[in-house]
């Protein structure tokens, strides 16, 4: 077996080799025919945007299944091997027969050139849980059909989604407060996230080789606020803001100060010469289309931060 090609951010090459990933200043990146090309062109940037941790169990593939040879290029990966005799009589026997002996490929399929791809694994290059399951010796896939159906994790509209929500960034989840720059014990303080910096992103990934793509799109559904302390009560009681429309929580303006906050915190004490840690994690909806109208949701994936609120008791005013 060639063996899997460890993936740059969920990358792999057609010569069997790890592929780095050029970026252009669009922020596409584009591999060699035969790999995963993503496109983050929409996706999340900057400094403080990660990637999203899922609500559920489900993570990512650790590892997966693409055309990575032509007939030309297996022939040029295995003869080598073979030739060094580094793996033995026996395991290079079976090798040949497999590729040249006809058990099931004649000659590396060379009369098929042209007409399809050796199919070989990949592994994402952090080696999650499971990278070393996909243990298929590189197989033969015809240009338009599918991959053998009991090959888990061979590439297909919905692993190339999953794939692409491992490439999601979101924006760090700093939540606009009012007042900003210290509240008041039994003061209602307002919070919001700028719509400028949570709208929707998304990661498209494809093969080009075999005319397949799939995109996840990241979408903010509700954001849930944790005041850093038990002496808090929050808008609403259950500290979860849902999203209405394209916003999560109201923006504060002059006017609104009777008004309880749709979205926000008030503390019952004062965090003395400290801060008290409001804990902001927004929670994002995942849905991927594909190629032949191919579609659906993924679990919902979270993104959190941290900020310092100062809250200082009220001056009483003699008089």
């Amino acid at each position: 077996m060639s063996g899997p090609a460890y993936a740059e951010k969920g990358f792999g090459s057609t010569d069997g080799e790890t592929q780095k990933a050029d970026a252009g200043k669009d922020g596409t990146v584009s591999v060699t025919v035969g790999g995963v090309v993503f496109d983050r062109s929409k996706n999340g940037s900057g400094a403080s945007a990660g990637a999203l941790t899922s609500a559920t169990s489900w993570t990512p593939p650790p590892c997966w299944y693409a055309p990575k040879y032509t007939p030309e290029q297996l022939q040029k990966t295995m003869e080598p091997v073979w030739e060094a005799g580094s793996t033995g009589y026996e395991w290079d026997a079976k090798q040949r027969d497999r590729y040249v002996e006809g058990k099931p490929y004649k000659d590396f399929n060379k009369d098929k050139t042209g007409k399809g791809y050796f199919w070989d694994s990949f592994v994402d290059e952090d080696f999650p849980p499971g990278w070393d399951a996909c243990t298929e010796e590189p197989f033969w896939v015809d240009q338009g059909d599918p991959p053998p159906a009991d090959v888990q994790n061979a590439v297909t509209p919905e692993i190339l989604a999953e794939l692409a929500y491992a490439e999601i960034r979101v924006p760090s989840t700093k939540v606009t407060l009012a007042p900003a720059a210290a509240t008041k014990v039994n003061l209602p303080t307002w919070a919001w996230l700028d719509v400028a910096d949570f709208k929707p992103v998304s990661v498209t990934a494809s093969v080009p080789a075999i005319d397949l793509t799939a995109t996840a799109t990241a979408r903010p559904q509700s954001l849930r606020i944790e005041p850093g302390t038990k002496d808090a009560v929050t808008y609403p009681a259950s500290g979860v803001c849902e999203a209405d429309g394209d916003r999560i929580g109201e923006p504060y303006a002059k006017g609104k100060a009777d008004r309880t906050p749709p979205c926000g915190v008030r503390y019952l004490r004062s965090s003395g010469d400290g801060t008290y840690p409001l804990q902001a994690t927004v929670t994002w909806k995942i849905e991927w289309t594909g190629t032949g109208g191919a579609g659906g949701d993924l679990p919902d994936g979270t993104f959190g931060a941290t900020q310092d609120v100062v809250v200082q008791e009220i001056q009483a005013v003699n008089r």
